[in-house]
């Protein structure tokens, strides 16, 4: 597929990005959400995805306190990778902090990545903030201005905040890029909330987080529900509708539909349900699977090497519906 353009930016990337968050280590609290795995495989994970043709990688300050972004960076490093070569995107933890801490905090995402600038940097969730949504885009805005950072965006922002996130920045002359959202062919909250409708008419890409909601979309659990006791803690609970022996029957239909469109491209389930994301809703989507192991990164890179057809998305649109 071809590189897409984040948001109104001259930035482009890959529709399918490599999310970070299990690059973070044990130390807090995303050991709940995903098992963490070490630098030496977090490099082979870089470098599968590197070769697959993943143009771009999403990590946070959250994520370890930083450890993630300094293990992508030690990553891209091993892999031969210059700043500049890829993008990288980063976020700022508005829990209990002000606006200018974010102006404050830029110099250690910096040196935390290694010398890789920072092409997106987010602010990590709307609420938390000591500071007003407006306030912290106009701190971010300052960071465009001084080059500190390429472009700017926001994760889990609903309409309304997506559009007043555009507006604060449109004041300050730089245009929101991005929104991170939870998007998948089970979570597509998007299409009714307003928040595609939004984005679409802003201009603003719309980043999919658990695109594979929790690995229930690669059909593991179906065939081996058991599996389901053993997913992290967070994992089993935000997915908890899907991961119980009812959801895993209720959406057994759309995984068999899946494995069979799968065996046409001879592709996976996974790649089917990526493929799905990045094609459904046109240059809007892009996804940010992530990835434990190099086969997993080589596969969801291989999401990209092929476009379903319009009788075939109706087909997952319908099986997909709540």
């Amino acid at each position: 597929m071809e590189p897409r353009r984040l948001g109104r930016t001259d930035i482009e990337i890959s529709p399918i990005g490599l999310g970070c968050m299990q690059f973070a280590g044990t130390a807090n609290y995303a050991r709940l959400m995903i098992n963490p795995i070490g630098q030496e495989t977090a490099t082979s994970v870089v470098r599968a995805a590197l070769d697959g043709g993943v143009t771009w990688f999403d990590t946070a300050e959250m994520y370890g306190n930083g450890r993630s972004e300094q293990a992508l960076a030690a990553a891209l490093k091993e892999c031969g990778a210059v700043p500049g070569q890829v993008a990288v995107a980063t976020k700022w933890t508005p829990y209990l902090r002000t606006a200018a801490s974010i102006t404050r905090t830029i110099g250690d995402r910096l040196n935390h990545l290694g010398g890789h600038p920072v092409a997106l940097h987010q602010i990590h969730m709307p609420t938390g903030s000591l500071s007003s949504i407006p306030a912290q885009l106009k701190a971010m805005a300052g960071l465009v201005h001084a080059g500190q950072v390429r472009a700017v965006g926001v994760s889990n922002f609903s309409a309304r905040q997506l559009r007043l996130a555009h507006r604060a920045l449109a004041a300050e002359g730089v245009t929101l890029a991005a929104n991170q959202v939870r998007i998948s062919l089970l979570h597509r909250n998007v299409e009714r909330d307003g928040v595609l409708r939004a984005a679409r008419e802003l201009g603003v890409t719309l980043i999919a987080y658990s695109p594979l909601e929790g690995g229930v979309l690669t059909g593991r659990y179906h065939e081996d529900p058991a599996l389901a006791r053993s997913a992290p803690p967070a994992r089993r609970f935000f997915s908890r509708s899907v991961l119980s022996a009812q959801g895993l029957e209720r959406t057994r239909p759309l995984i068999e539909a899946m494995r069979r469109i799968a065996d046409g491209y001879g592709a996976t389930v996974s790649q089917v349900a990526l493929n799905w994301l990045i094609t459904r809703y046109g240059d809007t989507v892009v996804a940010i699977p992530g990835a434990s192991k190099p086969r997993q990164a080589t596969e969801v890179a291989g999401a990209m090497g092929f476009a379903l057809t319009e009788a075939e998305l109706g087909r997952l649109d319908e099986l997909s519906l709540p």
